[in-house]
């Protein structure tokens, strides 16, 4: 290995002085500008936002079960019933099939009097959370 001498060193440390001083890649300024009217909007919408009330809703409970007859019992009602909407909940340690989102209690007993000549032990719910 070739020791440097000290004119050699004092070269290469000014050279890497002189490069790291020039160089800078990653400085940059990021102005965003936001129209007012999309804060406006925002804010509207974080107020109707916060007055809807999620729990205010019926579904229909097809199934109690077993995971592997809640994926069927989902699949069977997707298919049939194919205007509502079906999710499955755990509550331990049962797997439920809920499908529908009604507004009223009426509307959910409307469909249910169809979906009960296949799901006889259905259940009307309004969910709590």
């Amino acid at each position: 290995m070739r020791i440097l001498t000290f004119k050699n060193s004092l070269a290469a440390s000014i050279l890497l002085c002189i490069t790291t001083t020039i160089t800078s890649a990653q400085v940059t300024n990021t102005n965003i500008k936001q129209d007012d009217k999309f804060i406006q909007l925002l804010s509207e919408k974080r107020k109707i936002n916060s007055s809807i009330v999620a729990n205010e809703r019926y579904t229909i409970q097809v199934y109690s079960g077993n995971s592997e007859g809640a994926k069927k019992t989902l699949y069977n009602c997707k298919q049939e019933y194919g205007d509502l909407d079906g999710t499955i909940i755990f509550f331990t340690p049962n797997y439920k099939v809920w499908i529908g989102n009604f507004r009223t209690k009426l509307e959910t007993v409307r469909y249910s009097l169809n979906i009960k000549k296949k799901y006889p032990n259905m259940l009307i719910i309004k969910p709590q959370n």
